[in-house]
């Protein structure tokens, strides 16, 4: 496989990321509003699918961003390598700390849609969004830059 060729994929990981982030967004977290009584089963039947649907693609993103550092098309450039992988890790380190934590202590409140940790995800979530968006449009910018 060709430097550019796994750019490519990279990319298209890049916006597969970007499409579940703004399900995510738009759709998932906002409805969750609108759960009444089976809050619960709803979160459960969530987190069952995430391994696969969320944590497999971003950890295979964030493995993709640190091999770039060391196989990239000849004359990338350093801002695209670095954008890639700050705007992944950042993204990670923030989930982390905020919305992963917020997420794990909303699954077990009984306050459920009416919780206070989803009040704080819907209101910042906005910023892992962008996170997310940057690392896609930097890398589909290194793949315009490298087929020239």
């Amino acid at each position: 496989m060709t430097p550019l060729i796994f750019l490519i994929l990279n990319l298209a990981l890049g916006f597969y990321n970007v499409g579940t982030i703004w399900a995510m967004e738009v759709d998932i977290f906002r409805s969750w509003k609108l759960v009444g009584n089976d809050f619960q089963k709803v979160q459960e039947t969530h987190w069952k699918k995430l391994p696969y649907w969320i944590f497999t693609p971003v950890g295979l993103a964030l493995i993709g961003s640190i091999i770039l550092f060391r196989y990239h098309p000849v004359n990338s450039p350093a801002w695209a390598i670095w954008g890639v992988f700050l705007s992944q890790a950042i993204s990670l380190i923030l989930t982390a700390i905020f919305w992963g934590q917020w997420q794990a202590k909303l699954s077990k409140d009984s306050l459920g849609s009416r919780s206070p940790y989803l009040a704080k995800i819907l209101k910042t979530h906005w910023a892992r969004t962008l996170l997310i968006n940057a690392y896609a449009f930097i890398l589909l910018a290194w793949v315009l830059l490298s087929v020239k």
